[in-house]
């Protein structure tokens, strides 16, 4: 086809802003009216189409009088620069122009859906593989890929990325992500440069993933989403094909062979890539008729609605187009589960794209031509008002606007008026849902056998011990319950203590105040009756929380359980906004201690899930804390105050100290903290019962002290530690800030100085924070004299040994080359550059300049604090204070072996102390090393 973008123009969106619409119109003079038209549209009606136009109003113009194919072809040819940053910046100039012409040849009816999604995706493909060898260039250039040269480039170096979702069918939307895995072929390397290629494979594909994904005045090129990689949260974004290979024959979910029912290969080495995905076709595509798929399906579905929270009727406002109720989501369930079911006996029915898939499984007979063609037309239909909902500006959001003037913009952009367009969305979002959820019912499954021989006993003999639980008084409660005793049974008989897990379970249960709607869910859901035994399987401090607090299952059905992390300010906010609804202040205290418990029991789930790695998690126990400490705070001091007057002078913050200051926690950590106050020179309180200012503040961090330890009816948040301010134990648990800072400067040991690296301003006045904060940077930026640092260190990391020698086994933390003193070498470095860094990866970084360590060094002391962590947070979790690993089930071994990717505990154990030797050599060597800077 030759005739022009503006011939071919079919329909037009309408200008909510006229004003802004003539604004973009003026820069592209002496259109047609059809193209005036659609341009004045867009732009009024799309603030992001409007800043494109704004900035590409020349080109536009060009491009609006030639075929859109061929201007689109030009795009795919332009030359990209080798070197990685003008690679970026080539690329986001592309992108923008790719947006401009995809949206205003949609908005114009110009092209259809499928040619819409083919051009972004063909960009996507583009943009993968010049990043990718952009990123392979600086590697091979640098001799970090064993054997690979300049001319392996174009296959990859072996390293081979595939396409998922969307982007591997073809059917991107406007602003969406890509999804990528990246698997390198182990076959091309020597077994002893195995290492040292994946590294250099590691880094080349965070290096394609920066220059995506980073956003600049130019904008970005695609975020970038690495996750769908196998066991992503314990696996490096590059793994060997090999590696892919063995876990998807051991562990490969049901999500993940519909995932890979869209993949291919995209970039990189091609060839090795589709040799991979022709390897995977067993495990994709069962010889049987997996009916098995269909509640493995609900089960996604149900999880979905959960995690998002997306249980709302169809509506025009607000509606996740996407994941809601009759969305996109839906079909395309609908579609692959069924392509599942049937493809492992019928290759044709192995399509990729949507529309593809509903053709062909109504030609098979699967689903009815009328049916197929309603939800084809019905998914085009979606794909169109989702590609608007994101064009207005460039985000990435599947949610229909939630009032009416926004609304009102969507509906001008799409060309349509107002109510029609509302209706004919509600009506479309009804349709796909009654006509998918049929399809989708727990009835469909076979029903579990009460027969099943194990060492529990039968739903009989459960129900006559359990009647008279609240859960289970209802006729209905208890006949759901039977459904599911079957497969909790045989779950629990697995367990590495039934008895004790039995107890748990019963605990649970017994604490429930009705039944129908949890069994209901474990009924439609097994993936949830599976969460709870493996917790009190594997995590027994978890199973007992569980066991006395069953309420905590009201966040996981309330469907937020499973959200995106919110962060320390969101997590502070929400517990500020409950507080406050609380007037008692014990009350408040026991909220704040439920509040907080789940959001522990939270974390810990996800991390015994694999759904956060053990880095992850720290951060997370390190933003629960910070909220709790940051809420807390101010509801203290003004109960506090009600008896003594408010703070005198400027107030008090907190500084957290060790892990808490480096936002590292485990599941067991206390917290390390030091009052700071400024009286600036009021001697006393204002209060019915004043006190002088020192007295006062030393009480104040006594009730804080009290309420974040004091057991209640409702537990205890956490123990605190107060050791590390100035003095210690012999000095006042509060101090001024004068003589903070004159301590510091001119009394503290070095090791308060290390410990002053990992220090952060957690709560208090704003300015207060600030300023302790600058007496901290200017107490690391002393003169010092590197050799007594170094010996200092020294002398206290024989203290230490001393004190609390390594024992033999899991044991990470105390102990010479373990983390303790990981953690110490690399303060010591970070005193040295006076660095205000306080976070393990960027102190090491310090460290590394401070010492003048070998990449070789830095890399074994990464990798080394890396194990460490994942064993210290992994034992933390299942064993909490406890000091042995002696009781470790099955299941607990399982979850900490497959963290550390290791065969046996004497393995790991082995590992463990092999890296702890290197280490300590490590720190010796440049500890002992005096008379240099």
């Amino acid at each position: 086809m030759t005739t022009t973008l503006s011939d071919r123009i079919a329909r037009a969106p309408r200008a909510h802003d006229p004003d802004r619409g003539d604004e973009a119109l003026a820069l592209v003079p002496d259109l047609p009216a059809r193209a005036a038209e659609l341009v004045r549209g867009a732009a009024g009606s799309s603030p992001y189409l409007c800043d494109l136009i704004r900035r590409d109003a020349e080109w536009l113009s060009q491009a609006l009088v030639v075929p859109p194919e061929e201007t689109m072809e030009a795009i795919l040819a332009t030359p990209v620069l080798e070197d990685v940053r003008d690679a970026g910046v080539t690329l986001r100039g592309l992108k923008s122009r790719t947006a401009l012409l995809v949206a205003l040849a949609d908005l114009g009816g110009v092209w259809t859906l499928e040619e819409v999604t083919g051009a972004l995706t063909r960009f996507a493909d583009r943009a993968v593989a010049a990043a990718l060898r952009a990123a392979l260039l600086r590697e091979v250039g640098k001799g970090r890929i064993p054997g690979q040269t300049e001319d392996d480039v174009d296959t990859g170096a072996g390293l081979a990325v595939l396409a998922m979702g969307k982007m591997g069918a073809f059917e991107l939307n406007y602003s969406s992500d890509i999804d990528l895995i990246c698997l390198f072929d182990e076959t091309r390397f020597d077994p002893e440069d195995y290492a040292e290629a994946r590294t250099g494979f590691v880094r080349a594909v965070r290096t394609m993933t920066q220059i995506l994904s980073e956003r600049t005045a130019e904008g970005y090129v695609f975020r970038t989403d690495l996750r769908l990689r196998p066991d992503a949260s314990v696996t490096p974004v590059a793994i060997s094909m090999g590696a892919a290979e063995r876990y998807y024959e051991s562990f490969g979910r049901t999500w993940e062979r519909a995932a890979y029912i869209k993949a291919r290969p995209c970039a990189g080495d091609v060839a090795a890539g589709q040799r991979f995905l022709d390897t995977l076709t067993p495990f994709v595509w069962r010889r049987h008729l997996d009916y098995a798929a269909i509640q493995d399906a609900q089960d996604m579905r149900l999880r979905i609605r959960d995690h998002k929270g997306l249980h709302g009727a169809p509506s025009h406002k607000g509606h996740d187009l996407k994941l809601g109720q009759g969305g996109i989501r839906e079909i395309e369930f609908f579609t692959q589960t069924r392509q599942i079911i049937a493809g492992g006996r019928d290759p044709e029915l192995r399509t990729r794209d949507t529309v593809g898939g509903l053709r062909v499984l109504a030609a098979k007979g699967w689903v009815g031509d009328e049916d197929a063609e309603t939800l084809i037309a019905d998914y085009r239909a979606h794909r169109e008002a989702e590609h608007r909902v994101q064009m207005i500006a460039d985000q990435q959001t599947h949610c229909l606007p939630e009032t009416a003037e926004d609304f009102a913009r969507l509906a001008a952009l799409a060309g349509r008026e107002t109510d029609d367009y509302a209706r004919e969305i509600e009506e479309r979002l009804t349709r796909v849902s009654c006509l998918t959820e049929g399809f989708f019912v727990p009835d469909a499954r076979p029903a579990a056998t009460s027969d099943v021989s194990t060492s529990i006993p039968s739903s009989e003999t459960m129900l006559e011990r359990w009647n008279g639980f609240p859960a289970l008084r209802s006729p209905r409660s208890r006949q759901i319950f039977r459904r599911v005793w079957p497969r909790m049974a045989e779950r629990l008989d697995r367990a590495q203590n039934p008895d004790e897990a039995l107890l748990n379970v019963e605990g649970f249960i017994g604490g429930l105040p009705g039944g129908v709607q949890l069994f209901s869910l474990f009924e439609a859901n097994p993936s949830l009756l599976d969460l709870v035994v493996d917790i009190v399987d594997t995590a027994p401090g978890l199973g007992r929380y569980l066991s006395r607090n069953s309420g905590v299952f009201d966040a996981v059905i309330g469907g937020q359980f499973f959200a995106d992390w919110p962060g320390r300010a969101a997590l502070a906010g929400m517990l500020t906004r409950s507080l406050a609804a609380e007037d008692d202040y014990e009350k408040r205290l026991d909220l704040a201690r439920i509040w907080s418990r789940e959001w522990h029991f939270r974390i810990g789930v996800h991390l015994l899930r694999g759904l956060v790695d053990p880095d992850a998690s720290g951060h997370q126990y390190a933003d629960l804390a910070g909220a709790v400490v940051g809420a807390l705070w101010p509801v203290v001091t003004a109960e506090f105050a009600k008896k003594h007057g408010g703070p005198p002078g400027r107030g008090a913050a907190l500084l957290g100290m060790g892990s808490l200051g480096a936002e590292r926690l485990n599941a067991a950590s206390d917290l390390d903290l030091i009052v700071i106050y400024d009286g600036a020179g009021v001697e006393t309180s204002d209060g019915r019962r004043a006190l002088p200012t020192r007295t006062y503040y030393a009480r104040l961090t006594q009730a804080l002290v009290t309420a974040l330890s004091a057991p209640t009816a409702e537990g205890r948040l956490y123990e605190v530690d107060m050791r590390l301010r100035p003095s210690g134990r012999q000095g006042p648990v509060a101090t001024s800030l004068e003589s903070f800072r004159t301590y510091q400067k001119t009394e503290a040991w070095t090791w308060e100085h290390l410990a002053l690296t990992r220090a952060r301003p957690m709560a208090g006045p704003p300015d207060l924070m600030d300023e302790i904060e600058a007496i901290r940077r200017d107490v690391l930026a002393l003169p010092r004299d590197a050799d007594q640092v170094k010996t200092d260190v020294a002398d206290m990391r024989v203290r230490l040994a001393e004190a609390k020698p390594a024992r033999e086994g899991l044991e990470t933390r105390p102990g010479p080359g373990r983390l303790q003193d990981i953690e110490l070498f690399v303060q010591a470095g970070t005193l040295l550059a006076a660095s205000p860094e306080r976070r393990m990866h960027e102190q090491l970084a310090a460290a590394a300049a401070s010492f003048s360590l070998t990449e070789i060094e830095r890399d074994r002391l990464e990798e080394a604090a890396a194990l460490f962590w994942r064993v210290q947070a992994g034992r933390r979790l299942v064993l909490g204070d406890a000091d042995s690993a002696a009781d470790f089930g099955a299941s607990a071994t399982a979850f900490l072996l497959r963290g550390t990717g290791t065969d046996t505990l004497d393995d790991l154990a082995v590992r463990i102390a092999a890296w702890a030797d290197e280490i300590r050599t490590i720190a010796d060597t440049h500890l002992n090393d005096r008379g240099t800077p």
